[in-house]
């Protein structure tokens, strides 16, 4: 039986039968990742928002199998097949590649997007294979556009696909941010127990012991140990609440990207350490630079990293805006209504 999310309120298995043209997004996950579940959250709310028309229709990554010939059976030309985005395209996580790869290879008569996101295929023999197997999908479908949300991905997207690659944003700086004016106290470790970690034990405890005398210490991930999965129907609660933690803080250390981002949304101090193949380091580049409470750093140096962490703590909270960075992402469903009516 398949699943289907038409709205967050509850779960459906059947697919509404009215004249809307569809935005079914594929892959939406039920793990507990708090940054992956921010990018499916975020996503609902920018199709909802700027493309009201749409009526978005999401199915966990579990469902993928059972939902793709329902939804081939319903499908319409105006409909779009999306992916989510978040994560990484590559050989890291092969059970999200191949489960990419057999939407993009399915659905090859309608615009299919798969969403901003990272990409490293490692430089191996892996890597590799499963790079070639990702070509030979993408290739089928000759209305696969790519979003690449950094510069790094952007440039290896197109020179490994033959697809088009726009370039976005992470959907999460789609979302508003908050003010919750809570008085800060304290410092918020939230760092990565996975492959792509690289930051060295010593850095953190120096950091640690640098942070310590003055204020109460705490570690986190993004990941969540409760509960064991997340659905469209309880991911919004644990977001928020996930920014109220955030919004307690008076500064951040972090190697994850999305601790960042909820950083940024928050106006939270935060430093960002880097990982396995540099995705925070250059979305950082890319589209928070110019954000004053935020800092990327490879620093080792003790010194250098106390006066980094001394001036984020003191800079104020300013206006940003990445909306517009959307626009090529919004051009492209705008041009597939145009061509479908």
């Amino acid at each position: 039986m398949a699943n289907f999310y038409v709205n967050t309120t509850e779960v459906v298995h059947k697919l509404p039968n009215n004249d809307r043209p569809k935005f079914y997004m594929f892959g939406v996950p039920s793990y507990t990742n708090m940054g992956d579940q921010a990018v499916s959250l975020a996503e609902r709310k920018y199709i909802e928002n700027e493309f009201p028309e749409y009526q978005y229709i999401e199915i966990l990554e579990e469902d993928d199998d059972y939902a793709i010939p329902i939804v081939q059976e319903h499908l319409q030309p105006s409909d779009i097949i999306a992916f989510t985005g978040g994560g990484n395209m590559g050989n890291l996580y092969h059970n999200h590649e191949e489960a990419r790869r057999k939407v993009f290879s399915t659905f090859v008569n309608n615009l299919t997007i798969s969403f901003p996101q990272s990409i490293h295929f490692e430089d191996n023999e892996d890597g590799e294979i499963e790079k070639q197997k990702s070509q030979e999908a993408y290739r089928k479908n000759p209305n696969l556009v790519l979003v690449a949300r950094d510069a790094q991905s952007f440039h290896r997207m197109q020179s490994t696909f033959d697809n088009p690659v726009i370039f976005t944003p992470d959907m999460v700086l789609y979302m508003e941010s908050v003010n919750c004016k809570f008085n800060r106290n304290g410092a918020l470790f939230v760092l990565r127990h996975d492959s792509e970690k690289v930051v060295k034990k010593s850095t953190i405890d120096n950091i640690k012991d640098i942070l310590g005398n003055e204020r109460p210490v705490k570690r986190v991930d993004t990941v969540l140990d409760e509960p064991q999965k997340i659905t469209p129907v309880t991911r919004e609660a644990l977001f928020d609440s996930e920014l109220e933690l955030f919004s307690h803080q008076e500064i951040i250390i972090t190697d994850r990207w999305h601790a960042m981002v909820f950083s940024v949304l928050t106006g939270t101090p935060c430093l960002l350490f880097g990982n396995s193949y540099g995705k925070g380091k250059h979305a950082y580049i890319d589209w928070l630079e110019q954000i004053d409470w935020i800092n990327y750093t490879d620093e080792t140096d003790v010194e250098r990293i106390e006066e980094m962490l001394q001036q984020l703590i003191s800079q104020k909270r300013h206006d940003y805006d990445v909306k517009n960075d959307f626009r090529q992402l919004r051009d492209l469903i705008k041009n597939n209504m145009h061509n479908k009516n």
